[in-house]
């Protein structure tokens, strides 16, 4: 049975920690004089508090751990509580009058899609912009990931809420208690951020521009403070930094807990990060060797560029230092090709992810073998370990619903008077939590165009993506609700 006083208590609790981060912007606020961003946090951090502490008190406190389907109604009424909060200090503020709008923007920081309705983005207060980058920290590593590691207080446990949350096929258990499990990945997470904003600011970037574009780069985000996005700086250094940890971000994060451990061996036989870079690779040589002569003259500059695009569409980051729109058709072609793969499992990175797409690919090959060998007895196996038949048909189920979901949304966004270009990366760009696509929502464009009706829409899609699918539309099922 459903235990609603619990999924109130827990969603109190992620209401809480939004609104702790948040009154953190307040310090750029006041550090600018921007008295009416103040008073917008302020007033969101009473507005939410009240009805997050009268949950918590509504709350029981449960021993064990939450069940797979309070786990699931709690991770998606979870997002949605923090992306309706987290869309007030924009609302109140004025900063974004329409609340449809505020709720998209703030849905896709959360989402780490980093796709925006905002045209002159210096332009807005820049504690909105830092509240606007921090929601994508927040939402890369996961919120749940974070609160989850704090439940103790509560008497939680939180294995359930993490395997509905965590982006990937599995949930690997670090150590024997999931909150430490959940301590050890954000302490990594803030690791790698503190590095990547010293390494920022030592390339000539104020602690605002370092602190913001890390928060972009490692949740694999995209959001910046700069309409020109990584290409306002013109810097080969800020390019390579963020190059860098735009492929550290795609990585499992579970990996980087073996290497400080000491197990070596694990990460040399790990198929999907072989593969992944092998991906990335390839394809910013092809891309580089399809720009050179073309859009630039000698090749180093060539794969400066290559790099960079492929690491941040192939991790669903989505900054650019290019108007790749301009770009030949060949390297555009791969850039859309990356769109449908995305970041390892258990990264922060969005898409189909590299694992599904290395099992299927074997799955396939394994169904050639067959009609030539009947009666042959072929296994998948991923990191030299044979893999379920039960994980293969879950693989392939999440598949094609990812693309049914894509096709569904290409045609509501074609509906609403789109062309076939701008639709179908539209779908790509948000289900895979991407940001920029092609057409009228290319990298140097937005999606403020957009009617607000579909904005709400593609807020969902964004949810759906980053929740990866199941988790979401699980709750729309009539036998979610009748199970006791």
């Amino acid at each position: 049975m459903i235990n609603y006083r619990l999924i109130l208590r827990v969603v109190a609790v992620i209401l809480l920690v939004v609104i702790a981060f948040m009154l953190t912007s307040i310090a750029w606020a006041l550090l600018d004089g921007e008295n009416g961003t103040t008073r917008a946090f302020l007033l969101t951090a009473l507005v939410v508090a009240v009805p997050a502490v009268l949950f918590l008190l509504i709350g029981v406190r449960p021993e064990g751990e939450v069940s797979t389907r309070d786990g699931f109604l709690m991770v998606a009424l979870g997002w949605l509580a923090a992306s309706l909060a987290g869309a007030l200090p924009f609302y109140l503020s004025g900063t974004i009058p329409s609340f449809a709008d505020a709720f998209f923007e703030t849905m896709s920081g959360f989402t780490t899609t980093g796709a925006s309705i905002l045209t002159d983005i210096e332009a807005l207060p820049r504690s909105m912009l830092f509240w606007r980058s921090l929601t994508h920290w927040l939402g890369g590593m996961g919120i749940i990931v974070l609160a989850v590691a704090i439940f103790p207080i509560l008497g939680i446990g939180g294995l359930q809420l993490i395997k509905a949350e965590a982006p990937g096929p599995s949930v690997d258990r670090l150590t024997p208690k999931i909150t430490e499990t959940a301590k050890i990945l954000w302490l990594t997470y803030v690791i790698l951020s503190v590095t990547e904003t010293v390494l920022l600011m030592t390339a000539g970037l104020n602690l605002f521009d370092a602190l913001t574009h890390t928060f972009g780069t490692m949740a694999t985000g995209g959001f910046s403070p700069r309409s020109a996005s990584v290409g306002h700086y013109n810097s080969a250094y800020v390019d390579g930094i963020i190059t860098t940890f735009m492929v550290l971000a795609g990585i499992n994060f579970v990996l980087y807990f073996k290497l400080v451990t000491g197990r070596f061996a694990s990460l040399l036989r790990d198929t999907e990060l072989r593969v992944y870079l092998l991906i990335f690779v390839l394809s910013s040589l092809a891309i580089a060797i399809g720009l050179h002569g073309d859009r630039f003259a000698s090749f180093g500059e060539s794969m400066r560029y290559a790099t960079f695009q492929a690491a941040s569409i192939l991790t669903t980051t989505g900054y650019a230092t290019d108007d790749f729109a301009l770009w030949p058709v060949f390297p555009q072609a791969l850039l859309f090709f990356l769109m449908f793969i995305g970041g390892c499992s258990g990264s922060t990175g969005g898409g189909i992810k590299v694992i599904r797409v290395v099992t299927l690919i074997k799955q396939g090959w394994n169904e050639m073998r067959f009609l030539v060998y009947p009666t042959g007895v072929f296994r998948i196996r991923i990191n030299r370990e044979v893999l379920r038949k039960n994980i293969v048909y879950a693989i392939s189920g999440f598949v094609i619903l990812y693309l049914a979901i894509l096709l569904l949304t290409t045609l509501v966004v074609a509906f609403s008077g789109q062309d076939i270009l701008t639709s179908l990366t539209t779908a790509l760009a948000t289900l895979g939590n991407i940001g920029p696509g092609f057409g009228r929502i290319g990298p140097t464009l937005n999606y403020a165009f957009y009617p607000s009706w579909l904005k709400v829409f593609l807020s969902v899609i964004m949810m759906l993506g980053r929740l990866e699918i199941y988790t979401v539309l699980v709750l729309v099922t009539p036998r979610f609700w009748r199970l006791q």
